[in-house]
C-alpha cells in the first residue's frame, strides 16, 4: 500500500477555487452557496467559464479542462470545489495534466459525476481526495453535513458515524483505504485507467435514481470483473430515489453474502440531505457492528 499525498489543511482566509466539470449551473441560485461560503470564513474565486452553457454541460471540454488546471495552477487557491454534478466529468480525464496536480496538491472535493476525477486524480497522482458536499446546494445542507466538512478539511480527522436509519449487514471489521463513490460512475471507470484498484481497500458506494435491476446489474458487473473480491469491507451510503430501502439491502446482503466480509448500508454519505465527507485513499477501519469508521491517518498535511 503506498503511501498517498496529503493535500495541505484548510484553513478560515484560505480561498476556495470553484469549478464545473460537468453540468451547468443556474447562476441566479448559485450565488447564494458561494455568499454561504464566505460568511463561513473563506475567499471564493470561480473559474473564468464557471457559468458556461453547451446544452446538458457547463461549456465545452476545453473550457471544463482549462478551468480545473487553472484552480492547480493558481497558487493562491488553496482548495479546489466542484459545483455540480450531472454529467461531463468523464470526458475530462485523458485531456488533465496530472503532473500539474502532482506538482501543486489541494483539496478537490466533489460527488456524484465528480467520482471519476476523484478516482483519476487518485488513480494517476496518489493525491488524497475527497467525496462530499458540492457548492451547489451548500447552504441547503443541514448543519452536521457543513460541520463535519470542515472539520475533516481543516484537522484532517473527523469521526465517520452511522446513524439511526445505518444498519449491519455483516458484521466484523476490517481496515484498508477508503475508495470508491458513485456506483454508476464507478462501472463506467471500470476498464479504464482511472479505476481505482481496490486491492484489500474498503469500498464505499452509494447513488440516486437507480432502479432495483439497474443497482444490481452493476454489482455483478463488479463482481464479473474480479473486483468485489478484492476488497475488505464495503459501505453503502445513501441509495436516494431508488426505492424501497429493504429492497436494496436484500440486493446488497445476496450480492455480497458470498464475500464475507464486513458490510454497512444506508450510511449517512451521497445523494440526499445527509452527505458526510469521505477521504479517498486514507488508510481507515471499518467496524459494522459498532456502525462507524476511523480514520488511521490524518487526510490533510499542517
Amino acid at each position: 500500500m503506498t503511501e498517498c499525498i496529503k493535500p495541505p489543511s484548510l484553513k478560515p482566509g484560505d480561498t476556495i477555487g470553484i469549478t464545473a466539470p460537468a453540468g451547468p449551473i443556474d447562476s441566479k441560485d448559485f450565488n447564494r452557496h458561494l455568499l454561504f461560503l464566505e460568511e463561513s470564513g473563506f475567499r471564493v474565486t470561480t473559474g473564468p467559464h464557471l457559468y458556461d452553457r453547451k446544452g446538458y454541460l457547463a461549456g465545452d471540454d476545453a473550457a471544463r479542462l482549462s478551468d480545473l488546471h487553472v484552480m492547480f495552477s493558481d497558487k493562491e487557491i488553496h482548495a479546489v470545489f466542484c459545483a455540480r454534478g450531472g454529467y461531463g466529468t468523464m470526458r475530462l480525464l485523458s485531456g488533465i495534466d496530472y503532473d500539474l496536480i502532482l506538482e501543486n496538491p489541494k483539496i478537490l472535493l466533489g460527488y456524484s459525476d465528480v467520482t471519476a476525477l476523484l478516482s483519476a486524480v487518485f488513480k494517476k497522482t496518489g493525491l488524497t481526495v475527497f467525496h462530499g458536499p458540492m457548492v451547489q446546494g451548500f447552504a441547503d445542507r443541514n448543519e452536521t453535513t457543513r460541520s463535519h466538512l470542515f472539520q475533516l478539511l481543516s484537522s484532517g480527522r473527523a469521526p465517520l458515524n452511522g446513524d439511526d436509519q445505518t444498519k449491519t449487514l455483516f458484521p466484523g471489521k476490517a481496515t484498508g483505504r477508503l475508495m470508491g463513490g458513485n456506483l454508476t460512475l464507478l462501472c463506467h471507470l471500470l476498464g479504464t485507467p482511472y479505476f481505482p484498484d481496490l486491492n484489500q481497500d474498503l469500498l464505499f458506494i452509494e447513488d440516486r435514481g437507480e432502479s432495483l435491476y439497474r443497482i444490481d446489474r452493476m454489482l455483478t458487473h463488479l463482481e464479473l470483473s474480479g473486483r468485489l473480491e478484492r476488497i475488505s469491507g464495503l459501505i453503502a451510503g445513501r441509495f436516494d430515489q431508488c426505492g424501497e430501502k429493504e429492497a436494496i439491502n436484500r440486493l446488497l446482503k445476496d450480492r455480497l453474502a458470498r464475500l464475507h466480509i464486513p458490510v454497512l448500508t444506508d450510511f449517512p454519505a451521497g445523494h440526499g440531505p445527509d452527505n458526510i465527507a469521505w477521504p479517498l485513499g486514507i488508510k481507515s477501519e471499518l467496524d459494522a457492528d459498532a456502525k462507524t469508521v476511523k480514520l488511521l491517518e490524518s487526510c490533510v498535511s499542517p
